[in-house]
């Protein structure tokens, strides 16, 4: 039995080797020709209207080009039935869909935001949207399917568990990349935004295909530098380029950038001038990028400056920007991660591992409603094993945010091949038993649940690069196409995930499926 694991393990290793990986679990491979038992896949892909380069518009021509490459299917487009006896391949949203005589609201049920109906059961395909985004969603979820050789009638809807599922690029202006095991920055270079979206565009493909819908793209130790008229506009053409797949941009701000940028005497949140002049920024930013996300604040932490360095609140320090994005919708994911590094440890009093309860529970309901608090999973700073933070249970009147990390910093520094998902699970489904009722973190917590919260998710810290295959090994994408899917359905199986993840990314062969689930298996408890 070893010989034939070092087999199927050297087996593994010669598939790798044969792709850079730069696909992922999008290579769409030609299915083999015994898998290809179907008959009535439709090859006309009917557009409902849709908006000019919109997320129906790149749903249609990801699909065509799926068909084509996993089943040889020249799929066309229209935009209105062509035949009363024509199949089609429906793809539009809920508020489309009442003028066409196919799928009627009644039969789909509810959906949330950005939530999908697929279904495969009729003459037609269905795959209907809340919204433009969640039709792109369907369809990924369709063409999935399809490149693992499923054929399988079936008919079901699909919603988030949150609204907010996104990453977080620790990437400098200079193009290097804190913690990134993946080559230099896909966003920056030589103090401004790059000139290329090539690598910008498929990562948005990349992380729209596993439901993440938000990219805050630069270090949380952030250079204010970003802020400056010429750079907003490059950030204005990333956002442009990750739209169609929809995907939003945030950055994250220096606290101090009205003092070193500004030119003003103090960054003090209640100072009137500082007030008004992160407002004028931000409609710099909004009119630039419409949809921009809204910002990640870290402050008085590792030497970061902040709001306690004015004697202020962190809710005075975060409610600043909530005011200032306000007025367009914009959210602030201010980060509890606070870490006094002039704290003396042979000093009792000095715990770091209460800090973030410390500070930032005593302000519980002070927070404005578009604040949302980002959490490290546990309460020091993505250890191999901590506890859940406590701090989860602390912030009833305020929502939050789970902080998990794809990049490997303890663990390996991408060197190591680890499947992070049992991990995490430790904390998401902890029950932390608030007032002795379920309040499980993962499921009920962060995605409002369990307080009444409409504002939530998921957080990760990504850091691809430009590395051929994102973050410097292709194994190590696993942890990015599982986030994404424990983001959308927290509940989801660890095992299912990595058993699709394998057979999307690394081919069908049963053996190949079975030894990464054997690595995966033996790497956590080691």
């Amino acid at each position: 039995m070893p010989n034939l694991f070092f087999l199927l393990v050297c087996c593994l290793f010669s598939i790798i080797k044969a792709e850079d990986g730069f696909q992922a679990w999008l290579r769409y491979a030609p299915l083999p020709l015994h898998l290809r038992n179907f008959t009535d896949i439709p090859k006309q892909i009917l557009v409902l209207n849709s908006t000019s380069n919109g997320s129906i518009h790149t749903a249609s021509r990801e699909l065509r080009s799926g068909l084509q490459s996993i089943l040889g299917i020249d799929a066309t487009e229209s935009f209105t039935p062509q035949d009363d006896h024509q199949n089609y391949i429906v793809i539009g949203t809920l508020e489309m869909i009442t003028n066409f005589p196919g799928p009627h609201v009644s039969d789909i049920g509810s959906l949330k935001a950005d939530g999908f109906w697929l279904s495969t059961n009729g003459p037609n395909v269905e795959i209907i949207g809340q919204s433009e985004v969640g039709a792109l969603y369907g369809t990924f979820e369709y063409l999935s399917m399809l490149a693992q050789g499923n054929f399988t009638r079936l008919a079901y809807g699909s919603s988030p568990a949150a609204p907010v599922r996104w990453v977080n690029q620790w990437d400098n202006m200079d193009g290097s990349i804190e913690r990134g095991y993946g080559g230099p920055s896909i966003f920056f270079e030589n103090g401004s935004t790059t000139t290329n979206m090539s690598r910008v565009e498929q990562y948005a493909r990349l992380l729209s295909s596993v439901r993440l819908n938000g990219v805050v793209i630069n270090n949380v130790n952030a250079n204010p530098v970003i802020l400056k008229p010429e750079n907003i506009a490059g950030l204005a053409r990333i956002a442009n380029s990750m739209r169609p797949w929809g995907v939003r941009i945030g950055i994250t701000l220096n606290f101090a950038s009205p003092e070193t940028l500004g030119g003003l005497s103090t960054s003090d949140p209640l100072d009137p001038t500082v007030i008004a002049w992160w407002g004028n920024v931000t409609q710099d930013i909004y009119r630039e990028i419409p949809d921009f996300l809204g910002f990640t604040i870290k402050a008085s932490s590792e030497g970061q400056p902040g709001p306690l360095e004015y004697n202020r609140t962190l809710a005075d320090g975060a409610n600043l920007f909530a005011s200032a994005v306000e007025p367009y919708g914009g959210l602030v994911l201010f980060r509890a991660f606070i870490y006094n590094l002039t704290i003396q440890f042979d000093d009792w009093t000095g715990d770091r591992a209460k800090h973030a309860v410390d500070y930032v529970a005593p302000h519980d309901g002070e927070f404005k409603k578009n604040v949302i608090v980002q959490i490290k999973y546990g309460p020091i700073d993505f250890q191999v094993r901590e506890p859940a933070s406590p701090l989860f249970a602390h912030l009833q009147e305020t929502p939050t945010a789970l902080e998990l990390e794809v990049s490997q910093e303890y663990l390996g520094q991408q060197c190591h091949l680890v499947y992070l998902p049992p991990l995490w699970r430790t904390v998401m489904d902890f029950d932390l038993r608030v007032d002795n009722q379920s309040s499980l973190i993962g499921s009920e917590i962060v995605t409002g649940h369990r307080f009444n919260h409409s504002l939530g998710g998921y957080v990760a810290v990504v850091n691809v690069g430009t590395s051929d295959s994102w973050l410097g090994s292709i194994l190590a994408m696993s942890n990015l196409y599982a986030f994404g899917q424990l983001a959308w359905n927290p509940k989801i199986d660890d095992d299912a995930i990595l058993t699709q993840w394998t057979r999307l990314s690394l081919g069908l062969d049963d053996q190949v499926v079975a030894v990464v689930t054997n690595m995966s298996l033996r790497s956590w408890p080691a």
